[in-house]
């Protein structure tokens, strides 16, 4: 059974930093896709960052240049470091996995239960 477990999360003022990780158990699958999703509330999920087995990513517009998505531990853990947090990144995030070559953030087989992030002075 692959489970995905987040961790993380929490509250930070503006201009801060967090790294949020995810551990990544019982998934056997050499090519892959990992990723970070967020939800707000009131809001749709989004795509945040995602990268697969030969170190693709992608990003959204809304988060370039202050996140970075990075695995390690042959991608039984995914992490994503946020610098210069703002209120609008307030969200609960998750991360996602799948056996296939990322596909601009197109649906994810496998789920974490997510950690909250919450962006105030």
């Amino acid at each position: 059974e692959v489970q995905l477990a987040e961790s993380g999360g929490g509250l930070v003022q503006p201009g801060g930093s967090l790294r949020l990780s995810c551990v990544v158990s019982g998934y056997t699958y050499s090519k892959h896709c990992m990723g970070w999703f967020r939800q707000a509330p009131g809001k749709e999920r989004e795509g945040v960052a995602e990268i697969d087995s030969d170190g693709a990513m992608n990003y959204a517009d809304s988060v370039k240049g202050r996140f970075t998505i990075s695995k390690a531990n042959a991608g039984n853990t995914l992490y994503l470091q946020m610098n210069n947090l703002k209120p609008e990144d307030t969200a609960m995030y998750y991360c996602a996995a799948d056996h296939k070559y990322c596909e601009g953030f197109a649906d994810f087989r496998y789920w974490g239960q997510g950690t909250q992030v919450t962006v105030s002075s």
